[in-house]
């Protein structure tokens, strides 16, 4: 678990940490993470500085290390070739071997004791790395200005890139470091590296990076892989999961004899790549599985919210209708309520029925839609509104009707109207003392 003072890491800086700890082999999880906090988490400053340190330079950050680089050279298998100069042969070549052999004795002796005692005047200007890329380009220019374009492809990039790039890639990476003053250095180049068959066959196999040892980054690289003499070829490749120096290549070697050692190489290191390239499958194929079922949950997990958000929906819509349906019967109680309160005080308000023997009184008959009869007595002074008040009253009596004479067949006006507001008496509605008058429904319509 993370210290409680340590923010958690987001997926970016989560595989920079993986890839720099692949990058330098440190063990230690914190302290790769401590250097890439230092850089700002810059992977390439961070691996330049790691290497530096390895190599004895002091780092912006941290005391020099105690070992120089290491860049997996310990490996007891590592497959090496070296091709020894040709001694001299017949009198007139061992004759001249021997008279330039004090002065190649004397020549080198000096050199060494003029670079040995120049440490102790200045450091090695090369021992600090600052523009490893412009080293590489740099030497690719120069390279071509003297033995033209027709070469290997070059890796344009740092020796921390080629790696990576190898590593990722699953592929072989060739790397020749130049000694610029070496006297096999041009015939290597000449006769060797730069002829068609060798092209071809680095181009289409393998990643091809080459530096000088003049340049901080060749004299970097130099320091890690501790070549023996010039020309120096290693072949680095992806084993046992670290990046690992598989054959070393070291002299003058001819072209036909360079294929066929690489090849050697290639083939007997090609199981490495093989195992971690089925491995990277297994891991797609797992992670792809993974994805899938993941997705397949997600899928299953929106359509059981869309059913959940389906049954909510039809819960709530039939939960609206219901109310509406309660409304529905609320708001008929209060009519009917209202209806039989209105129908109470209609009843009440009416005027008191009038005796037989009065000379005004009117006899009606009342034939309701039920067929059934109902019978009554009024004033002939009274208005029809007083015997529209009384049917209204009846239970019996639709809510609302109308009230036809049977012969001549003529509705009376008991309501009032924009053209008669007040409706007339009885008597001025023609009736008779007894009379039979029919309740016409109209609630339907």
């Amino acid at each position: 678990m993370a210290a409680p003072d340590e923010q958690e890491l987001s997926q970016e800086q989560t595989e920079k940490l993986l890839q720099f700890q692949d990058l330098t082999g440190i063990d230690s999880m914190d302290q790769c993470r401590r250097t890439l906090e230092q850089h700002n988490w810059n992977i390439e400053a961070a691996v330049q500085d790691r290497l530096n340190e390895q190599e004895g330079v002091p780092s912006v950050f941290n005391p020099p290390p105690s070992r120089p680089l290491q860049v997996n050279t310990a490996d007891n298998r590592v497959y090496s070739y070296i091709v020894s100069r040709p001694q001299p042969r017949g009198l007139l070549g061992w004759g001249y071997y021997l008279i330039m052999l004090p002065f190649r004795f004397t020549y080198y002796t000096l050199l060494d004791i003029f670079r040995f005692a120049l440490r102790f005047i200045r450091p090695e200007p090369r021992g600090r790395v600052t523009d490893p890329v412009g080293d590489v380009v740099s030497f690719i220019h120069s390279f071509e200005e003297k033995y033209g374009r027709s070469h290997p492809v070059f890796y344009q990039g740092t020796y921390s890139q080629a790696l990576n790039d190898a590593k990722r890639e699953l592929r072989f990476l060739l790397v020749y470091l130049h000694g610029d003053d070496h006297q096999d250095t041009d015939v290597f180049c000449r006769n060797t590296l730069c002829t068609e068959e060798v092209l071809n066959f680095v181009n289409t196999r393998m990643l091809f990076w080459a530096c000088s040892t003049s340049r901080p980054e060749g004299y970097r690289v130099s320091q890690a892989l501790r070549e023996n003499t010039y020309p120096f070829l290693a072949m680095i490749t992806l084993k046992d999961r670290k990046m690992t120096v598989v054959g070393r290549l070291e002299g003058v070697i001819q072209a036909e004899d360079l294929i066929n050692q690489l090849t050697f190489i290639m083939e007997a290191n090609q199981t490495y790549l093989v195992s971690e390239r089925m491995e990277r499958e297994e891991r797609n194929q797992t992670q792809a599985l993974r994805l899938q079922q993941d997705e397949a949950y997600l899928a299953s997990l929106r359509a059981d919210q869309e059913k959940d958000r389906k049954k909510k929906e039809e819960e709530e819509q039939k939960r609206r209708q219901e109310e509406a349906a309660r409304q529905i019967v609320l708001a008929e109680e209060r009519r009917q309520q209202t209806l039989q309160e209105e129908k109470e005080r209609r009843s009440e308000s009416l005027p008191p029925e009038p005796s037989p023997d009065n000379p005004d009184s009117v006899k009606i008959v009342f034939k309701l839609p039920n067929d059934s009869r109902v019978e009554r007595r009024f004033l002939f002074t009274q208005s029809l509104t007083v015997i529209h008040d009384f049917l209204f009253s009846l239970k019996e009596t639709p809510e609302k009707f109308q009230i036809v004479t049977n012969f001549p067949r003529r509705v009376l006006p008991c309501l009032p109207t924009e053209e008669r507001p007040i409706p007339p008496t009885l008597k001025e509605a023609g009736l008779s003392r007894s009379e039979v008058l029919f309740v016409q429904d109209l609630t339907d319509d």
